[in-house]
């Protein structure tokens, strides 16, 4: 996979990306992640990629020619279109189904905004979607792009030791994560579920199901509505917490 950023902030994004798991992957080539600097594709000295709105307002608006050829340049680097994604407060809300959607894509460009937001030609004619972390305002799109960009990496072939480091985390299937417990076995008179200790895999392999059921009936109800579920797990949650 792919991922290019472009962004007026590259040296940001570069930072974040360059760390840990991702950074980790980039090196081992598991990865490719690319940050432009929009202005390199400003047209005066000053390198200004915004300008007043038509109509008046306040604040100032991103042009739309810099991205464009911002945009141009990343296909010819391809040689083919990455599907293009623009960073907004009215995009679809990000969840795991979104990103394991854009996961399938090799190559993906993601466009931080930033003052009052893109000319509407450019998002017309160039974005594919528009995506949003949550409804609420940030100061620029970078935080949101890296987001995203981190929850796709992780997603790549090679990026994690491991499938089933994603598989079986919170949301990649509809449910949250199973608590989890490490050493010492009794922490301030708090022991770990003697299941947990059994060694029998098929048992801990039902405990963690069960609790992964409680815990999202409990935190996320909402999900539980959304989940592919059994009768018998239907029944269990009823009857768990029936009981508390």
């Amino acid at each position: 996979m792919r991922i290019d950023i472009i962004t007026l902030f590259p040296e940001m994004c570069e930072a974040v990306m360059s760390e840990s798991i991702i950074g980790r992957a980039r090196k081992s080539g598991a990865i490719e992640i690319n940050c432009h600097q929009l202005r390199d594709f400003a047209f005066d000295k000053h390198r200004r990629v915004d300008d007043a709105p038509y109509g008046g307002g306040m604040g100032m608006l991103m042009m739309a020619e810099p991205i464009a050829l911002c945009f141009e340049n990343i296909c010819r680097q391809t040689e083919k279109r990455p599907h293009f994604v623009y960073m907004s407060p009215q995009g679809q809300t990000l969840d795991q189904t979104k990103v394991r959607q854009l996961a399938e894509y090799d190559n993906i460009c993601l466009l931080c905004g930033h003052y009052e937001g893109v000319d509407e030609r450019l998002i017309e004619e160039f974005i594919d979607e528009e995506i949003s972390i949550g409804d609420y305002v940030l100061t620029g799109g970078e935080l949101p792009a890296l987001v995203l960009a981190d929850a796709l990496a992780r997603m790549a072939p090679g990026v994690l030791s491991d499938d089933e480091c994603f598989e079986l985390e919170s949301h990649y299937n509809g449910l949250l994560e199973y608590p989890q417990y490490t050493r010492p076995s009794v922490w301030r008179g708090k022991e770990v579920p003697d299941v947990l200790l059994s060694g029998h895999h098929k048992n801990v392999e039902i405990f963690r199901r069960e609790q992964s059921l409680l815990r999202t009936a409990k935190k996320r109800p909402d999900l539980i509505e959304k989940a592919e579920l059994t009768e018998k797990e239907l029944g269990f949650i009823k009857r768990e917490l029936s009981e508390e």
